[in-house]
């Protein structure tokens, strides 16, 4: 398994790992599963991945909302595909829920369509805020945990707490229960110079044309899709669309929030003791994760810079 902050280089070492460990790439970044999400994911185009194998690209509508324990489902679907026919899987992303809710065995509460809806049109009609001192009122440990502006996570609470009672705000932590047996490779890059990529790597995309495929895809139902939507430079880009924000600003606050999510991604990874990070732009970099991988027990891990 790969993983790291986004811009790290996650995507293109998978790909020569793969063709040296013959193995198939199995993707766990939760909004390349997004049909037409291309440009702004940094999604592998066919000529990119190099004959190599790679699944859970393209799964859903942009009008889907996603579901980890669906992700979980998909995934240990395909790592027991793969190992049927005598290969390897290589998990590779950087969205920390989804990588753990893989490798460890985690019980996630169940769900009610009908009323995550409702919850869900409450959080539209009334906001965060509303529904934040609501579950102050129900689940005051709850509350205390999650931002009073994150809406969603607002929503999962008291959706479960109607359903079970309490809500627990924390996850257990990673590699207490662990369910596959693997390694865990994580890429490490230095704040300032990520902070480059990351400027590099949406300039990029930005010129490639991610405003037109968003454009593309609001005709397509992206604005239905409660977890696409909030994507990040999807949204900026969208109410750039709206006429709420100028194309620079739209740029700028993506830029902006691309490195808070390398932030909260290097937190929650930063957490599992079992990741052996390595140097991004080491010599041999190819070379150093397939010895982890053939000699896992060999090299200790070490922390991120």
């Amino acid at each position: 398994m790969v993983v790291g902050p986004t811009a790290a280089g996650k995507s293109d070492l998978a790909v020569e790992l793969a063709r040296r460990l013959d193995a198939e790439v199995v993707n766990a970044d939760s909004m390349q599963l997004y049909r037409g999400m291309d440009i702004g994911t940094g999604k592998l185009t066919t000529a990119e991945q190099r004959g190599v194998p790679h699944h859970l690209l393209d799964v859903w509508d942009v009008s889907h909302t996603a579901s980890v324990v669906e992700f979980r489902a998909l995934a240990h679907a395909a790592l027991a595909d793969i190992a049927a026919r005598g290969q390897r899987g290589l998990l590779v992303g950087g969205s920390g829920l989804y990588v753990h809710a893989v490798v460890d065995a985690w019980d996630f509460p169940g769900t009610d369509p009908a009323l995550r809806a409702a919850l869900e049109q409450r959080l539209d009609d009334e906001g965060a805020a509303a529904l934040h001192a609501e579950l102050a009122d129900v689940d005051p440990a709850a509350a205390a945990r999650i931002q009073s502006s994150n809406g969603r996570r607002i929503v999962r609470a008291l959706e479960v707490v109607q359903l079970q009672g309490s809500f627990r705000a924390e996850l257990p932590s990673p590699g207490a229960a662990p369910a596959l047996d693997c390694v865990m490779v994580g890429l490490d890059v230095p704040r300032d110079q990520l902070d480059q990529r990351i400027e590099a790597r949406v300039r990029r995309m930005w010129d490639a044309g991610w405003v037109e495929e968003v454009r593309r895809l609001d005709a397509a139902g992206l604005r239905e899709g409660r977890t696409a939507s909030r994507a990040l430079g999807y949204r900026q880009i969208l109410a750039m669309l709206d006429g709420d924000l100028d194309e620079t600003s739209a740029l700028l606050q993506t830029l902006h929030a691309t490195r808070r999510f390398a932030r909260r991604q290097g937190s929650w990874f930063a957490r599992d003791p079992r990741i052996r990070w390595l140097p991004f732009d080491a010599a041999g970099l190819v070379h150093r994760v397939e010895e982890e991988v053939e000699r896992p027990s060999q090299r200790p891990p070490t922390g991120p810079s």
